[in-house]
């Protein structure tokens, strides 16, 4: 059993047992998330396990890898407690976040509000920008269960590609894909930035549809299925959203910048500098003193609290 660190100044000698299991929070390919309580500490966190049949040597070198997440400290980017191995299993503890992913939000209440578009927007750009500004990381597989919200409105993301071997030996293990990969990482390209922006552009989408653009792509789809969609998204046109149906010319322009080429798609430094984001700031942001931007903030908190409310079966305000 490995040390699980909490905060960079001090060690817990941490044990499975340690961790009171409070909620079953998600399932998903690549493991199960709990809420849980460090009862040493009386912290609450969310725990998420990793079964992966691999040689300790491997296991080792994950929990090695995962220690950079301890010096990721952004508003933007899931906060790390630590992580340990227990028997066949890679445990990891991080931030708990309330209202929990974009994608059980979504089901919930429905296509989502513009201002609560840029918010999504302004919050995964700020941290794709500083993984690879400070750490060189390239997230790999931003979609909208992989940014969470909490009550006050703040969005984060998580599960980022910073272990190597954590990604082998998942890929190893489950069969599948994400179906928010862009055309040229389905193709067999390099990896870059610019894939994170695909992404982004249609989970985007998605969140102001209500729908994946590309039609069904739950986990329950056969493999035939799946190859079908990745031929689609390869060969299509990319989805676009029209002002026509009621969406701003700025959010269809943005959008229609992260889904171009590889070549002439947008960084996520250019799409900072876009009209759809422009005079966004928020509760993060250093420049924060205008009085439209404090209503802004007021309207997303006010949604991410009744988010909470609709999860919790109480009447929204």
């Amino acid at each position: 059993m490995q040390n699980l660190e909490l905060g960079v100044e001090y060690q817990l000698n941490i044990k499975a047992k340690d961790l009171l299991t409070l909620k079953k929070l998600g399932n998903g390919n690549s493991g199960t998330v709990s809420k849980v309580l460090h009862l040493a500490t009386k912290k609450v966190m969310a725990r998420k396990i990793i079964h992966i049949e691999t040689k300790q040597m491997v296991q080792t070198q994950i929990i090695r890898e995962l220690r950079i997440m301890h010096e990721c400290d952004s508003p933007y980017i899931i906060g790390f407690y630590g992580s340990f191995i227990n028997e066949s299993d890679v445990v990891i503890c991080m931030e708990y976040v309330d209202c929990g992913s974009l994608d059980k939000i979504l089901k919930l209440v429905g296509p989502f509000p513009e201002l609560i578009l840029k918010q999504v927007a302004f919050s995964v750009l700020s941290g794709l920008i500083y993984l690879y500004d400070n750490h060189r990381i390239i997230h790999r597989d931003v979609k909208p269960s992989n940014v969470l919200m909490d009550s006050k409105g703040n969005m984060k993301l998580c599960d980022f590609g910073v272990s190597r071997e954590l990604i082998n030996s998942i890929a190893d293990t489950f069969v599948g894909t994400s179906t928010y990969m862009s055309p040229e990482r389905i193709q067999g390209g390099i990896y870059s930035i610019k894939g994170d922006v695909w992404s982004l552009g249609l989970m985007m989408v998605e969140l102001a549809t209500g729908r994946f653009p590309f039609g069904d792509n739950s986990i329950s789809i056969q493999p035939e299925g799946i190859l079908d969609l990745l031929q689609r998204i390869v060969n299509e046109k990319p989805p676009s959203l029209k002002p026509e149906n009621g969406f701003s010319p700025e959010l269809c322009d943005f959008i229609d910048l992260c889904l171009k080429k590889e070549e002439e798609r947008h960084g996520p430094i250019e799409l900072m500098g876009h009209i759809f984001l422009k005079n966004f700031n928020n509760n993060n942001s250093n420049n924060n003193n205008n009085n439209n931007n404090d209503q802004d903030q007021a309207k997303i908190k006010n949604w991410a609290r009744n988010v909470r409310r609709i999860q919790k079966g109480k009447d929204v305000k």
